[in-house]
C-alpha cells in the first residue's frame, strides 16, 4: 500500500531511471538499456560474461494507470511474466501487486520485491518533499554522473520528473549531454541550468603516493573553482551549486569528539583538500548562487565503496574489526546520500557545509558485527594492520582505514530530514536483500 494516488506511481514507473532505481544492489544486473515505452518497447539488462536479458512489454497487456506488463521468453518458452498492478484504494493510496509467473521459487524472489517496494516508496516520499517546495520540475546538470553516486542520483531526479544534463569529458554528447573541460569550461556551459550538482573528482582509495595525491587534489580544487567562476558568470544560469565534500575536513582523528558542521577544521592531507576544496565554490557563493557543500561520509552501497569490498570477505568468514575497533564510523547509506543532494537542491533553507552522514555513527567494532549478522557469519578475526598498510601505504592507514570522527547531521535534522536507514543495521539489510 502506498500513500500516493495511482496516476502519481503509475507514472514514476514511466519515467528514465525506473528500471536503475528498482535493480538489488546485491544482485549481478546493470540497467543496459531501459523501455522507452511500458506499452510495446523492451529493456535490456546486462549479466556476468556479457550475458543479457530483454524483458519486452506485452501491448495485449498495457492498460494504463491500471497494468503494464513485462515478459521474458527464451525461444518457444516464456520463463518470465510480470504483471504490474495500480489499485486505486482511495483518491490519496494505491495498493500495487506484483504477479510473477516463473520458474522460481517465491522465497527467492521475496528479497527482491521487498526491495523494490522499499524503494518506490521512499522514493516517491522524497518526491512528495520536493513538489511542496518547487514550482515546476527543474533542470539539474551533473558532474561525475557515471560514478556510483551520480548515477543514483540522476535515476532519482529523472523519475522525480526532473531534466538531467549530464556534464561528460570526452565522446559524442548524446540527448541531455554536453561536454565538459574541466581545465577550461566553456561559458555557455550551464545555460538554461535550474541546479548544478559537482560529484566528480579522482578516486581517494588507493596507496597514498605523491602521484595519488596530486591526483586527489587536482581533480577536485581546480576543476571546483573553474565551475564556480562559470556559475558566478552565467546570465542564465544556476541558482544552487550543490558540491561533494567530505567528513575527512574534520582531520583523521578526533577522539570522541562530537563534531557538527560549526566545528572547525582537522589537520593532515585530506582534511587540507577538503578545505580547499569547498573554498574553490567561493565564486559561485560571492555572485549570490547558493552553495551547499555535501560533507559525505562512508559511503554503504552493495555495488561500490567499502562495502563492496568487505562483503565477499565477510561472506568468507573471514571479516573482523581494523585494529581495537574504536575508530567512529560516520556512515551514509547510498539512497540517504542521494536524497540529501536532493533536498540540496529543492530545500532553499540549506546551504553552507551539510553532513551527509546518517544519525547513529558506528564504531568499527560496532560496524563489522552488524556486517557479520546480516550476512549471518562470524567476525572474531581482527584485521592484521599489514594488510591496510599494504594496500594504502602509513599515510593512507592513517586518513582512511583508522580515521576516527564522530560526526553529526545537525544542519539536516534541524529541518527534520526524514532518513530511510538511520541505523547502520538497517542500511546493511537493504543494500544485501536481508530486510
Amino acid at each position: 500500500m502506498l500513500g500516493h494516488p495511482r496516476p502519481t506511481v503509475y507514472a514514476w514507473h514511466t519515467r528514465p531511471g525506473a528500471l536503475q532505481r528498482l535493480l538489488p544492489p546485491w544482485q549481478p544486473l546493470t540497467p543496459v538499456r531501459e523501455a522507452p515505452s511500458l506499452a510495446d518497447g523492451h529493456a535490456v539488462l546486462g549479466l556476468p560474461g556479457g550475458l543479457r536479458w530483454v524483458a519486452r512489454h506485452d501491448p495485449t497487456g498495457f492498460r494504463p494507470p491500471q497494468q503494464f506488463v513485462d515478459t521474458w521468453a527464451f525461444g518457444a518458452l516464456q520463463p518470465w511474466r510480470h504483471v504490474h498492478e495500480f489499485l486505486e484504494h482511495d483518491g490519496d493510496t494505491t495498493l500495487m501487486r506484483d504477479r510473477v509467473t516463473a520458474p522460481v521459487p517465491a522465497a527467492l524472489l521475496r528479497p527482491m520485491f521487498t526491495y523494490r517496494h522499499r524503494q518506490l516508496a521512499d522514493d516517491l516520499a522524497i518526491h512528495r518533499d520536493a513538489a511542496q517546495r518547487l514550482e515546476r520540475p527543474l533542470t539539474i546538470a551533473v558532474t561525475g554522473s557515471s560514478g556510483l553516486v551520480g548515477t543514483a542520483l540522476c535515476a532519482l531526479l529523472s523519475t522525480g520528473g526532473h531534466r538531467v544534463v549530464r556534464l561528460i569529458r570526452g565522446g559524442e554528447p548524446g540527448a541531455d549531454e554536453r561536454i565538459w573541460d574541466p581545465d577550461d569550461p566553456s561559458p555557455d556551459l550551464l545555460d538554461g541550468v535550474d541546479g548544478l550538482v559537482h560529484l566528480a573528482g579522482a578516486s581517494i582509495a588507493g596507496r597514498f603516493t605523491e602521484a595519488h595525491k596530486a591526483a586527489i587534489r587536482d581533480s577536485r580544487i581546480g576543476p571546483t573553482r573553474r565551475l564556480a567562476e562559470v556559475a558566478a558568470r552565467a546570465s542564465d544560469g544556476p541558482s544552487v551549486f550543490v558540491s561533494a565534500s567530505a567528513v575527512g575536513f574534520y582531520g583523521a582523528d578526533r577522539g570522541d569528539e562530537v563534531l557538527t558542521e560549526d566545528s572547525a577544521a582537522g589537520s593532515g592531507f585530506l582534511a587540507e583538500v577538503v578545505r580547499d576544496w569547498e573554498a574553490a565554490t567561493g565564486p559561485a557563493a560571492d555572485a549570490g548562487v547558493r552553495v551547499v557543500r555535501v560533507r559525505t561520509g562512508i559511503v554503504q552501497a552493495a555495488r561500490g565503496g567499502t562495502l563492496r569490498l568487505l562483503r565477499p570477505l565477510f561472506s568468507a568468514g573471514l571479516g573482523g574489526r581494523l585494529g581495537d575497533g574504536e575508530q567512529w564510523l560516520s556512515w551514509i547509506g547510498i539512497d540517504d546520500l542521494t536524497d540529501i543532494h536532493y533536498r540540496a537542491l529543492f530545500d532553499d533553507r540549506l546551504s553552507g557545509p551539510v553532513n551527509a552522514v546518517a544519525p547513529q555513527p558506528v564504531r568499527n567494532s560496532d560496524y563489522t558485527a552488524a556486517l557479520a549478522r546480516t550476512l549471518h557469519r562470524p567476525a572474531v578475526l581482527p584485521v592484521p594492520s599489514f594488510g591496510p598498510r599494504t594496500l594504502l601505504g602509513a599515510e593512507g592507514v592513517t586518513e582512511l582505514a583508522e580515521a576516527s570522527q564522530r560526526v553529526q547531521p545537525t544542519a539536516l535534522s534541524n529541518l527534520g530530514h526524514r532518513f530511510r536507514h538511520p541505523t547502520i543495521a538497517a542500511a546493511l539489510a537493504h543494500q544485501l536483500g536481508r530486510a
